[in-house]
């Protein structure tokens, strides 16, 4: 890839022990000059050989490059255990590191739509009237 002709500097700071929720938390600066960025998966790996962990157990978020480009802020959190990054991560970013599925549903409109067709109805005639298509909208 583009590392060896452009190298990327990681530095951590703020970095903080939190027990309670089994991780080391901190943000990360990275120093990416004649590059526009770097991707999430780059910097995992490197964070992994950095703090010899597992890189699997690691997530990093919320990156921002500054004006000028050559260097972006975001922040990082190592799990202690694959179990740990599991139960306390939230589910859209386990979906993006490729740790779980994601919940396929009807789109919001879609949703709305069958509340308020499911209004016009009472009783159990409500999940007939919500599963009704617009053929009867006039």
């Amino acid at each position: 890839m583009a590392d060896r002709e452009h190298p990327v500097t990681l530095r951590t700071r703020k970095f903080l022990r939190n027990a309670l929720l089994q991780r080391k938390q901190m943000v990360v600066d990275v120093l990416h000059p004649n590059r526009a960025n770097v991707s999430k998966n780059d910097l995992r790996a490197k964070l992994s050989e950095l703090y010899k962990a597992d890189k699997n157990q690691i997530s990093v978020f919320g990156f921002r490059t500054q004006y000028g480009g050559g260097k972006s802020t975001g922040f990082a959190l190592i799990y202690d255990s694959h179990e740990a990054l599991k139960k306390f991560e939230p589910h859209y970013r386990l979906v993006r590191i490729g740790e779980a599925q994601k919940i396929e549903k009807a789109s919001r409109q879609q949703r709305k739509q069958r509340k308020n067709r499911a209004k016009e109805s009472r009783g159990t005639a409500k999940t007939k009237a919500a599963s009704k298509d617009k053929k009867s909208k006039k």
